[in-house]
């Protein structure tokens, strides 16, 4: 395992960061977490070098305005000897806080569900120009400054979802000790994009990747071209070592969290990242990289990353799930197969037909997706016949 000492905080991390958004559940069901596996997962992990472990509020919950498993799990968990071995990340949910009070009762919440006198890096979650707005107005950066004195959390930082002009604007409006952002070879120039992870990287902050492999689109069912063009190069690596090799070759990403699903995943990405070194990219690695970017951009039909914050949907509709079929279609160029999968794959209820227009996803989605619309398009494309 690599690992990078970040500049502002100090610490020493491991360059894979373990994500529990997307835990496996137990069969079925989507919030309930398979403990089992999950803990397998975790423990092999960690017992080989991976010591950061991320969570937050609504992870593997029933929605957005729901406290999920994710928190009580990892604290459960890290009770078996594990908790003075990594450093432990949650998120304040920004979207629930009505008032400076609410902030510090969320936060003591947090600290019962992972059963811990401390979180080693705190970020404010999901923010963007109105949510920050909102909760600067009720006292974040008090309660910020307060919580850390009292040793309630040691490191202070942001997740962002928002354009670059809003990032910087977050950046400058305070004494930050850490940023995470989306960022991967397809968001070069999406939401805070390279821009802003080389602005945070010249304030001081330490940077934190999520969705490094966006959601899995970046490995799986990839188009003809995409595999051609990695099994000519003359270094021969999975799509997985292509995309988190391509975030670890720059000098101003300070870890990768990757929300992994299953054990084989775990052991992949801890083999991978014992090569994650800064500056190993070769020229013609980097043209590969290039050139797999310009096809996936001319191919991509919708901008989702499958994090679920849209869900439950009131009227029944798989959102997630519905736009990962209709994307691996056209990424795989297989549109036939993926009709036919959407087809077999979906009750009534949870097809884009069903959707009602409420607009209650589109107001969580951190992508800024028009989902309305989306599914429209999607259902005059795969439910014409």
């Amino acid at each position: 395992m690599q690992y990078r000492k970040l500049r502002n905080t100090g610490e020493k991390v491991s360059v894979l960061g373990f994500g529990a958004m997307r835990l496996p559940t137990i069969k079925g069901e989507n919030t309930n977490i398979d403990e089992k596996v999950a803990s397998e997962m975790l423990r092999y992990a960690i017992d080989n070098g991976v010591n950061y472990v991320d969570t937050a509020w609504p992870y593997h919950g029933s929605g957005m305005g729901e406290a999920g498993m994710s928190e009580p799990f990892i604290g459960k968990f890290l009770q078996t000897g594990y908790r003075e071995k990594v450093l432990l990340a949650t998120k304040l949910p920004t979207w629930l806080v009505d008032s400076r009070t609410k902030m510090d009762e969320i936060l003591d919440q947090q600290l019962k569900r992972l059963q811990t006198d401390y979180i080693d890096f705190y970020l404010v979650h999901a923010l963007n120009k109105r949510s920050w707005l909102k909760i600067k107005e009720l006292g974040i950066l008090d309660f910020l400054q307060e919580a850390k004195a009292q040793g309630k959390i040691k490191h202070i930082g942001f997740s962002f979802h928002d354009d670059f002009p809003t990032f910087k604007s977050i950046v400058d409006d305070f004494n930050w000790n850490f940023c995470q952002i989306q960022y991967n070879y397809l968001d070069v120039k999406y939401q805070a994009g390279r821009e802003g992870l080389k602005y945070a990287y010249q304030k001081g902050l330490d940077v934190i990747i999520m969705e490094p492999l966006r959601g899995g689109a970046l490995v799986n069912n990839l188009a003809n071209e995409i595999k051609d063009l990695y099994a000519k190069s003359e270094k021969k690596k999975s799509p997985a070592e292509w995309a988190l090799g391509w975030l670890w070759n720059q000098q101003e990403v300070g870890l990768v969290l990757s929300g992994m699903s299953n054990l084989d995943q775990v052991k992949e990405n801890i083999e991978i990242a014992d090569k994650g070194i800064i500056d190993s990219f070769t020229d013609e690695e980097n043209q590969v990289m290039e050139e797999v970017q310009n096809i996936f951009i001319s191919k991509l039909k919708v901008n989702c990353t499958t994090c679920r914050y849209c869900m439950p949907c009131p009227s029944g509709v798989n959102i997630p799930e519905i736009f990962t079929i209709y994307n691996n279609g056209y990424l795989s160029d297989n549109v036939k197969q993926a009709k036919f999968m959407y087809k077999m794959g979906f009750s009534p209820q949870e097809k884009a037909s069903a959707c009602i227009a409420c607009g209650k996803c589109q107001s969580h989605c951190p992508q800024g997706i028009d989902i309305i619309n989306k599914l429209s398009i999607i259902k005059k494309e795969f439910e014409s016949d």
